[in-house]
């Protein structure tokens, strides 16, 4: 006699999905015809927004510019000081005064309006231009404008070309917005680079390849063409331009030869970021159909999971996981024992995270100390009373200010990055100081690629090495000197910051060259060499072991410390997370 299959044989859970891939397709189907129309209806909604905040900010700017005008305008029918500088030659004191004075003034409607506005003033008859506020483009655009404006102003027209008329010019391939207010021989002028007035509009999200710029009468671009994230702006080619939609806004100045555009680009994975946020409109029909599907599904699949849900909350006291009832799922049965191992994984990933927070602490609160140094702000006081006592005022004003801004710098904020520049400048600070009290007994040198000045390192790291030469290598005896290098080189496939700093001193003793070039660590028992240990161990946390230091004494005599420190990296806080 034949055995009747088991009831309750189970079965896996890929059998009860493909029964429901019937009910689902239908589902699916009402979701994306959905889906596709509330698409579109965003869109038209973050399209209307964008216009409403583009017009917020282009009325803003029609005011700035009408009460710029209006200020320079009454200023130049009104304000004495223009009168007095009018009347009497350019190096006669009531020239000089009155410049001031409108310099003052101007210098207040610069800091109501923003840094970036610059103001000028030209007097035709003395043939004198100058700004009277403080300026933001360098000298060779300077004198540029200069003679533009003069050839400009020269122009009979001038006043129905400039006045009450902002207008874009192009000065060393750079477009600039002018607006020349004339009043009998002496005028003013008033200009902001046109990257500097689109900013804020850069700063709406118009989509990973979205850009605003400033546009002329014929549709050339004044501003600089960058995407909303920043980069150089790219067309996009081939397959990929066929996912980006599309949508351009134009927004008119008043009274100018210019207006704003933007172009919103939502890519494929902003569109499926906005459905996926859109399903909630289908929130009801969907419930309903599961609560038909929950019906069939509530003993064979929903019952167990539950089960195994609620074992996977329950934890003994031990840390251990409860245990699993049997359910009639087989992939629910290998989970059970799989979880087992993840729970102890878990409690081993999170105790190595928390020792190595407990290693990077140490190593900040090592930084800390270090910044502390009152043995060397007590020989500082110490040679500016010695040069008080032999009356050297100019020397005691020099130490005194480097040595304010030697302090100034140590007991700055706490960022893990500053600029090279910044560090390099307290480098040279430092060693003014020491100038001052060693005299000849060295001389040093600092040089720079021009494309390191924007790059970033942790704070102190070249101070630490600098003062270890000073330390160790300086000799009355002889003349030492120090030299910092800063290079950018490719080293191993990779792009990296080369500093280089070295001494004609001694060099390092044998024993503590061998350690540092084997990576051992160095004897801190008596307080010495902690800086060093300490740097290296910044460099590590903070590169994430990228970065290289090698120590060396060169053939011909000295130390010397090469750094070879790679491009910033991308820090997460992810794992921070799970303490």
């Amino acid at each position: 006699m034949a055995k009747k299959p088991a009831r309750n044989k189970p079965y896996p859970i890929r059998h009860y999905v493909k029964i429901t891939i019937l009910i689902s397709f239908i589902v699916l189907i009402l979701d994306l015809v959905i889906s596709v129309a509330s698409i579109s209806i965003v869109k038209q909604q973050s399209t209307r927004y964008l216009q409403d905040t583009a017009d917020l900010y282009i009325n803003r700017i029609n005011h700035d510019f009408a009460y710029i005008n209006h200020y320079m305008g009454w200023t130049l029918a009104n304000d004495e000081s223009l009168n007095m500088m009018n009347a009497h030659d350019k190096t006669s004191k009531e020239f000089i005064n009155s410049n001031e004075d409108l310099h003052k003034r101007f210098t207040e409607l610069q800091k109501n309006y923003g840094q970036e506005y610059n103001f000028f003033y030209y007097l035709k008859n003395q043939s004198f231009f100058l700004n009277c506020a403080p300026i933001s483009i360098d000298y060779t655009v300077y004198r540029e404008l200069k003679k533009q404006i003069i050839s400009f102003i020269d122009d009979k027209e001038v006043y129905e070309k400039f006045y009450s008329r902002w207008t874009p010019i192009l000065v060393n391939g750079k477009y600039y917005i002018i607006n020349i207010v004339p009043y009998h021989n002496r005028y003013f002028i008033g200009m902001i680079s046109a990257d500097n007035l689109i900013t804020p509009l850069r700063q709406i999200n118009l989509g990973a390849n979205g850009y605003a710029s400033l546009v002329d009468e014929n549709g050339t671009d004044l501003s600089t063409l960058v995407t909303n994230s920043g980069k150089p702006l790219q067309e996009e080619t081939g397959i990929r331009n066929l996912f980006q939609s599309r949508t351009i806004i134009k927004s008119e100045f008043s009274g100018t030869a210019f207006s704003a555009k933007m172009v919103i680009k939502f890519g494929a994975f902003e569109k499926i970021m906005i459905a996926q946020l859109l399903i909630m409109l289908l929130f009801f029909m969907v419930t309903s159909t599961l609560c038909a599907v929950m019906l069939f599904f509530n003993r064979r699949v929903l019952g167990p999971i539950q089960s195994f849900s609620e074992s996977l909350t329950h934890l003994n006291e031990d840390g251990q996981p409860a245990g699993f009832k049997s359910s009639k799922i087989i992939e629910l049965e290998e989970a059970s024992a799989q979880f087992k191992d993840l729970v102890e994984q878990i409690r081993n990933y999170k105790i190595a995270m928390y020792e190595q927070e407990l290693e990077k602490q140490n190593i900040q609160l090592d930084f800390m100390k270090q910044q502390i140094k009152p043995h060397f702000f007590l020989n500082c006081l110490t040679s500016i009373y010695s040069m008080a006592q032999i009356q050297m005022y100019e020397e005691i004003e020099q130490m005194a200010m480097s040595t304010s801004k030697y302090f100034r710098y140590i007991f700055q904020g706490s960022e893990d990055f500053v600029l090279l520049a910044d560090e390099i400048e307290h480098v040279r600070i430092y060693l003014d100081i020491q100038k001052s009290r060693y005299r000849d007994a060295f001389i040093y040198q600092i040089e720079q690629e021009a494309q390191t000045t924007d790059m970033k390192i942790p704070p102190l790291v070249l101070q630490t090495f600098i003062e270890n030469s000073v330390k160790y290598a300086i000799s009355r005896a002889n003349e030492m000197q120090i030299r910092l290098t800063v290079k950018r080189r490719r080293v191993d496939d990779e792009e990296m910051t080369v500093i280089q700093i070295s001494d004609t001193g001694p060099g390092f003793p044998a024993e503590v060259l061998d350690k540092l070039v084997h990576g051992k660590p160095l004897d801190q028992s008596k307080g010495n060499q902690i800086g060093i240990m300490n740097t290296l161990k910044r460099l590590e946390y903070l590169y994430l072991s990228r970065a290289t230091v090698s120590f060396s004494n060169p053939a011909e005599g000295g130390a010397c410390i090469t750094l070879c420190l790679p491009d910033l990296p991308e820090l997460s806080t992810g794992t921070e997370q799970l303490l």
